[in-house]
């Protein structure tokens, strides 16, 4: 693991420090771009791992976070149900915009954009530690599944 933070993990470090929250982003050597190899690069459940997936609403546009156990498929018509219109894969480029990370490295905080409609899988809530990606495919940082709530104030719905 890396002493030195990339930028884009370094400004994932400083969003957790500016909502008082005292967890420690670290670079590993091998990639953790899929919930699989997160959980194989650090040593934990892939349960244990956080997704943090954007879609889009179709007609508004609209950026939605969700904010996945690693061993859950979200549900789209839930995540509908919720946001009152239907949603679909955001793109690379969408996702850059309103993130300012790429795909594969998305945290759960500090994005370029607010983002209004985020939703926390309940299952994350359920672990006492839990790991989200920090801006890069090999950064990642390690929380409380609580943690969540308080960072992202988003709302916890149950994607199965």
């Amino acid at each position: 693991m890396s002493l030195t933070l990339t930028k884009s993990a370094q400004s994932v470090q400083e969003a957790l420090q500016s909502k008082g929250l005292n967890c420690q982003v670290v670079e590993l050597p091998d990639s953790a771009r899929t919930a699989v190899d997160a959980a194989n690069a650090i040593g934990c459940d892939v349960a244990q791992i956080v997704k943090s997936l954007i879609f889009k609403t179709k007609d508004t546009h609209q950026p939605v976070l969700i904010l996945a156990s690693g061993q859950n498929r979200v549900n789209e018509k839930v995540i509908e149900s919720h946001v009152g219109e239907q949603i679909i894969k955001a793109d690379a480029d969408f996702t850059r915009d309103v993130t300012g990370f790429a795909i594969g490295g998305i945290p759960p905080v500090g994005h370029k954009k607010h983002i209004d409609h985020i939703y926390i899988d309940e299952d994350l809530l359920k672990h006492d530690s839990v790991w989200a990606a920090a801006g890069t495919p090999h950064a990642v940082f390690n929380m409380r599944g609580m943690d969540l709530l308080e960072m992202t104030s988003g709302k916890v719905i149950c994607l199965k």
